[in-house]
């Protein structure tokens, strides 16, 4: 049986993940980037021997699989004709294409999506732009959405306008590579109204935030501490 759990909720989607480790006596876990195919055929074929069956749960293999690598093919190849007598969970951490899930058969898909409103509310994000950005993170924050989540997705924002305010940069974040070109292009755009060194000081900001809120040092909520942040951009 195969799981593929994706989607650009990530907390989610992790939560998920862990809850479906707990599910399985015995389970093995593998990194993508580190995994190849010599550890699910021993693995496997192990479990066949002594008759058992081991869960194998897989991060972000669909997310940086590459079908011009014919080691990234072999290890696909292998997981969907091992469906049946064998368990794989892969959880990735974005949404994976339709195109790509039709490789699998008989699959179990688990997605899990964020409310529009916080792509609306980063899409938003320039400066002078405060009581737009203000109203629609409460309007994020109503739709359900933690603080905590705001923040990872306003660092993540940051962090990728910061690199393609420099092209010497830009390919040297993770984040910017899994990006389609006209997302590219819209946050190019994006980073273009803002001054190189007022990004530099919001992500610093927001670093100091994520310290105070982990460290309980935090002189405000954090919804407070987001406000003062967005009210300063």
């Amino acid at each position: 049986m195969i799981t593929i759990i994706h989607g650009d909720d990530i907390s989610l989607s992790r939560e998920y993940f862990q809850e479906l480790k707990q599910k399985y006596k015995d389970i093995i876990s593998f990194d993508a980037n580190k995994l190849i195919i010599t550890d699910l055929v021993q693995n496997i074929e192990g479990s066949s021997l002594f008759g058992s069956t081991k869960a194998i749960f897989i991060e972000d293999f669909l997310t940086k699989l590459k079908k011009t690598d014919k080691g990234s093919m072999e290890i696909l190849d292998f997981i969907v004709k091992n469906a049946q007598p064998s368990v794989f969970v892969l959880w990735e951490s974005k949404e994976i294409p339709k195109r790509e899930l039709a490789l699998f058969k008989e699959t179990v898909v688990k997605i899990f999506k964020l409310p529009k409103n916080i792509f609306l509310f980063l899409d938003n994000l320039m400066p002078g732009n405060y009581k737009n950005s203000l109203n629609l993170f409460h309007q994020a924050l109503n739709n359900g959405i933690k603080e905590e989540l705001v923040l990872f997705m306003l660092q993540r924002q940051i962090r990728i306008l910061l690199a393609l305010s420099d092209p010497g940069e830009e390919g040297l974040i993770e984040e910017v590579s899994r990006l389609a070109p006209w997302q590219v292009s819209k946050l190019k755009n994006q980073a273009k109204l803002f001054d190189l060194l007022i990004l530099k000081k919001i992500y610093n900001k927001l670093y100091e935030i994520e310290v105070g809120q982990k460290s309980g040092s935090l002189p405000l909520s954090l919804s407070q501490s987001i406000d003062f942040l967005l009210l300063e951009i």
